[in-house]
């Protein structure tokens, strides 16, 4: 964590015991991190920052009706990060432009599990079994062998947005799996 995400994090938590100065501060503190990363989002798709205060607005006020979601104990940044890519994504939408977030930029914001969470390597290939072929196939290769969505896309021979459908739709079944195998 950064030494500006942990000075966040203290604001934060004093912000969620009741301290309002430390509140104020919090959002003047991040208020240049939201901006920054909004004009970096807008370039992306050669937009001018125009639109960059109004994501600046609509994250800050996310984040102040959702404040109490963030888990104390996990880093403040991909938080932020999340509400900020997902405020970007919600004003393209506005516009009418379909938004497509590579996903190495949703990769690094996602929280690692915890360690007692963990699944050991028989379980892990028990449950792609349950997958079908092609979303066992892009599973492996993304998550397991590490390769990029583009080097996926090119083995299985399939666009690079098919690869992305497929590994979302087979995250999804494997979390049903996860949850059911607990219950």
């Amino acid at each position: 964590m950064s030494a500006n995400e942990e000075e966040w994090a203290v604001l934060m938590r004093a912000a969620m015991a009741g301290d309002e100065a430390a509140y104020r501060a919090f959002l003047k503190a991040i208020t240049p991190a939201i901006r920054a990363a909004a004009r970096r989002n807008l370039a992306r798709y050669g937009l001018g920052v125009a639109d960059g205060e109004d994501v600046v607005q609509d994250t800050l006020l996310a984040i102040h009706l959702k404040r109490q979601t963030w888990d104390q104990d996990r880093p403040i940044g991909p938080w932020i990060a999340a509400i900020t890519r997902n405020k970007f994504i919600d004003l393209m939408r506005r516009r009418g432009r379909a938004v497509q977030v590579p996903i190495e930029d949703v990769a690094a914001s996602l929280a690692a599990e915890e360690a007692g969470a963990t699944l050991e390597g028989y379980e892990v290939g028990r449950m792609l079994e349950n997958l079908n072929e092609k979303q066992r196939m892009v599973v492996r290769s993304l998550a397991i062998e590490g390769a990029s969505v583009r080097q996926t896309a090119e083995r299985l021979n399939m666009t690079e947005s098919a690869i992305r459908v497929t590994l979302h739709r087979a995250v999804k079944a494997l979390a049903v799996i996860y949850r059911e195998r607990d219950t």
